[in-house]
């Protein structure tokens, strides 16, 4: 997808579902999506567990693009969380976006590379808005960002990515607390990747 101009809206029928959701629905342009209680993706650190149940609708991402996902939802159980995951494979993917934790909204990545690592900051006035998470890939690295409504989008994370591998990259959610967390996926676009980091 390099060299691209324009943006690109990803149809939902050509992303593939690392884990089938508990239901799946176009509603206009929108997809709705309910998870399964108990999903998430995590690996090791600190829990000594590893979860690979993810809801993530991926399709190939390439060098020299930048993906989108807009969304909103109801996070309000423990861990519910959505945003854009980026995955070459079960050890290494990245997942940023918003996730209820400590009673708050908070913003942030997991980055994993064999073992996870988390990252949050709290956002509680983003609860109920549209959210959009940016990842944007160019040569080594793939530079996370985010924004609430129509605000400039910020940096929050700048992370490794093998220039050479294959990656998928798109839209997911998990609950790991509840069942009946339903978010629902405004869009999934695709364009140039960032001229910069800042």
């Amino acid at each position: 997808m390099s060299g691209l101009s324009g943006v690109t809206r990803v149809a939902w029928e050509s992303g593939h579902w690392t884990t089938e959701p508990v239901s799946s629905e176009v509603d206009g342009d929108a997809l709705v999506v309910t998870a399964a209680e108990g999903t998430d993706a995590w690996r090791t650190t600190a829990y000594g567990f590893i979860h690979d149940t993810e809801h993530a609708l991926l399709a190939p991402f390439a060098v020299g693009a930048a993906v989108e996902v807009a969304f909103t939802g109801d996070f309000s159980g423990d861990f519910d969380q959505a945003g854009a995951f980026i995955r070459t494979d079960d050890e290494n993917w990245i997942k940023p976006g918003v996730e209820f934790s400590d009673g708050l909204l908070q913003l942030g990545a997991v980055v994993t590379r064999g073992v996870s690592d988390w990252s949050v900051a709290p956002v509680p006035h983003w609860a109920g808005r549209r959210i959009t998470v940016r990842a944007s890939r160019s040569g080594d690295a793939v530079a996370i960002r985010a924004r609430v409504d129509d605000e400039p989008f910020a940096l929050i994370r700048l992370a490794p990515l093998d220039p050479d591998a294959q990656v998928e990259a798109g839209p997911f959610l998990c609950a790991p607390s509840r069942a009946g967390l339903t978010v629902r996926f405004e869009s999934w676009t695709v364009t140039e990747a960032d001229g910069s980091l800042h």
